[in-house]
């Protein structure tokens, strides 16, 4: 397995970055390569994704969700994937939004990737992008404020 940790600093509430955050079918618009996120459920996601041309199709299950503290979640078969993402509040309108995921790269070019740091450039972005994003728009685009409890061992 392979991981990446990256933060960016919002300039919106902690409950406006989670809130947005939440809203996983708006990820194409600040996730590179992500071409379409539905979500099946409260607790499952679909996923389709293109990178370096190559195109793969996954479910991801939420396994935690605390609001304005963090979602988690772990891919269910096939690409094997799991993460969080962290909120902090710095004060009244700044965020951190902290992202750690660990995942498994497939075939020689996804493992050349992830040596050369493709995987940890695509996160700070993606990052970035979410920071413009909300920052552009000054409010979410929707919410959910449910609870997932995380699971026990």
């Amino acid at each position: 397995m392979s991981g990446v940790i990256e933060h960016v600093d919002v300039s919106v509430p902690v409950r406006t970055a989670y809130d947005q955050w939440t809203q996983f079918e708006e990820f194409p618009h600040f996730m590179e390569g992500v071409q379409e996120v539905r979500q099946l459920s409260e607790t499952m996601t679909h996923w389709t994704v293109e990178i370096a041309g190559v195109k793969r199709e996954f479910d991801a299950e939420i396994t935690e969700q605390l609001p304005d503290e963090r979602v988690a979640w772990k891919s269910t078969g096939g690409t094997q994937q799991a993460g969080v993402v962290t909120f902090h509040r710095l004060d009244e309108s700044n965020t951190r939004v902290t992202l750690q995921m660990d995942f498994e790269p497939h075939g020689v070019v996804e493992q050349a990737g992830d040596k050369l740091g493709v995987v940890d450039r695509r996160a700070k972005g993606d990052l970035e992008r979410f920071k413009q994003f909300i920052e552009r728009r000054g409010q979410e685009t929707g919410a959910w404020r449910g609870s997932v409890d995380r699971p026990q061992p």
